[in-house]
């Protein structure tokens, strides 16, 4: 190579060179929708484990990821309109629950749903090995597990005889567990019924309603009982009802026992796969996965009230007990 032609090589390599650089440093990172049907502070704790998974996975916020995080605050129109801002702002992937909102305002971009009560009854995907479509995630069992809660409640509550559902009305996701509660009720010898709720001045009435003639209240997690849960069990336990539920935070807030799936692992979990789909993969492929760890949670505080007192059995049994 000539002498001149190097140098102008050199000069030309040199001309390009920050022309790349900025190119590399102005392309826009990728953006996570995450829409909680909740609070920030109520959804501190799971959205605290889905950051840190996606940072052991080389993902951290304001370097090569961005999260917008929106809150529905329990609202279900609230949910909706989230949804269709992460449509308008392009996002990446949305990270939720439930499900239904999101799938209604996208069928291209990627959803990780992360607390599916039924994907496949509620015709939130098409199998769980091959959901089809641009929904995957996790199910959370609500049909499988209810008649194990009856049980567990029966243990602790040895009278039941009556049990109320208070179950949201109008929620669409809530009625496979609201049929298979009737039913392994019904096997136990315990009449189950359903109390509707539509807005929160409704849950006083409701619970007022079932205090003389209710020896237990049944409470189907949802994003309306969540958001109202330390009102439904301040007046539970005021009616002296025995509640049992879903989640811990139900159980942290003044319920009296509760047994499902591990939620900040499932969140854990959600990470990888929004890492997944980071890099490539297709959510029609990824299977829908079901818990792995599962949660019987006591609050002694709340037997005490109630006047109950916890069988050993069952405490022995109990991974945690609020005290």
């Amino acid at each position: 190579m000539q002498r001149r032609d190097f140098i102008t090589l050199i000069g030309a390599l040199g001309t390009g060179w920050p022309v790349l650089t900025r190119a590399q440093q102005t392309t826009k990172p990728p953006v996570i929708g995450f829409m909680g049907a909740g609070t920030s502070a109520g959804w501190s704790e799971w959205t605290s484990e889905f950051q840190q998974r996606m940072r052991d996975l080389g993902w951290v916020e304001g370097r090569n990821l961005t999260i917008e995080y929106r809150w529905a605050e329990g609202s279900f129109d609230g949910y909706a309109q989230i949804a269709s801002e992460f449509v308008r702002l392009s996002v990446d992937i949305i990270i939720t629950v439930g499900g239904d909102a999101a799938k209604e305002a996208t069928s291209t971009i990627p959803i990780i749903v992360v607390l599916m009560p039924d994907p496949v009854g509620t015709g939130l995907v098409a199998s769980l090995a091959r959901p089809g479509g641009n929904i995957t995630g996790f199910s959370i069992l609500a049909n499988d597990l209810a008649g194990k809660r009856i049980e567990l409640l029966r243990e602790l509550v040895p009278g039941l005889r009556r049990l109320a559902i208070l179950a949201r009305a109008g929620y669409s996701a809530n009625l496979l567990e609201l049929n298979e509660v009737i039913t392994s009720a019904k096997a136990l010898g315990i009449e189950a019924f359903i109390e509707e709720v539509g807005q929160t001045d409704q849950i006083a009435p409701a619970i007022e309603r079932l205090k003389d003639h209710t020896e237990g209240l049944y409470v189907p997690a949802n994003p309306f009982a969540n958001t109202n849960r330390v009102l439904i069990n301040e007046l539970a336990l005021a009616a002296r009802l025995p509640t049992v539920h879903g989640f811990r935070q139900y159980v942290e807030t003044g319920g009296l026992m509760s047994y499902g799936p591990n939620t900040p692992d499932l969140f854990r979990r959600a990470g990888d796969y929004a890492d997944r789909i980071l890099r490539g993969a297709k959510p029609a492929d990824m299977p829908i996965e079901q818990p792995t760890k599962f949660d019987l949670i006591i609050n002694l505080r709340t037997a005490k009230a109630l006047g109950l007192t916890v069988p050993p059995t069952l405490l022995a049994r109990a991974d945690d007990v609020i005290e």
